[in-house]
């Protein structure tokens, strides 16, 4: 797959699942424009890959998100992958409004601004390839997930919704759920007893490396696919069928 000549978004892009989609992105030959939440987090990436454009920009904030808005607004941005995001477990009597508020404004209302900016210069060239990072827990759940559960099937929806809107002008908008994947909050949440645990209930009995997501993610983004949209793909190692 080239992506060669190709202006690539990518949000989250500094750890984890994000950092290894822009990587793929990169070695495909695209240019890569991608956020990270705070200028001390991407000020030693900025500074070894200075090829790559990065923005401080923490959707939390308003001023943040705005600000970020207007410099993609001007950018003719042919790959959008939503990745940024974060999880809050909590008893729903737990929950506040304010853990409400910031798990959906990071999770949901965010790709949305995003997609609605990006969208239009897409509309305008008459081609774009968009993926939002959701979860399997967009399609499973478990207790203390309801305000996580909440925004990304919310995600999904909007996924379905904007995929035929935007349809006609020839672009594609998927998502892709990732299940256990082994990234540095995996192994900074998880003790190794535990992962082997939760890996022992996965079908294929290992968790998922996040280059194994970016594949799926490169390839919906890619002229390879010209008629999948507005789906959600599960990369869960078979977790959720079982």
């Amino acid at each position: 797959m080239d992506f060669s000549g190709k202006t690539v978004f990518v949000t989250g892009a500094t750890r984890g699942i994000g950092k290894a989609i822009a990587e793929a992105f990169e070695t495909a030959g695209a240019r890569l424009v991608l956020t990270g939440t705070k200028a001390t987090t991407i000020a030693a990436p900025a500074a070894a890959y200075p090829d790559r454009r990065y923005i401080a920009a923490d959707f939390t904030i308003p001023e943040s998100l705005s600000t970020c808005l207007d410099t993609i607004a001007g950018l003719p941005i042919d790959v959008c992958v939503n990745c940024a995001g974060a999880n809050r477990i909590k008893p729903i009597h737990e929950c506040s409004d304010a853990d409400y508020d910031y798990i959906h404004t990071l999770n949901l209302k965010a790709p949305y601004a995003i997609i609605r900016t990006v969208s239009r210069g897409m509309a305008e060239r008459g081609c774009g390839r968009i993926v939002n990072i959701a979860s399997i827990w967009s399609d499973i759940t478990k207790p203390g997930r309801s305000l996580y559960t909440t925004a990304k099937t919310g995600l999904i929806g909007m996924t379905r919704a904007v995929a035929v809107e935007l349809a006609p002008r020839n672009i594609l908008v998927n998502a892709v759920s990732p299940g256990f994947t082994r990234t540095e909050l995996t192994a900074a949440s998880l003790t190794p007893d535990e992962q082997r645990t939760l890996a022992g209930q996965v079908p294929l009995g290992r968790f998922g490396e996040p280059c194994e997501i970016a594949d799926v993610v490169l390839f919906l983004a890619s002229n390879r696919n010209r008629y999948i949209t507005g789906q959600n793909i599960i990369v869960d190692g078979g977790f959720t069928i079982v």
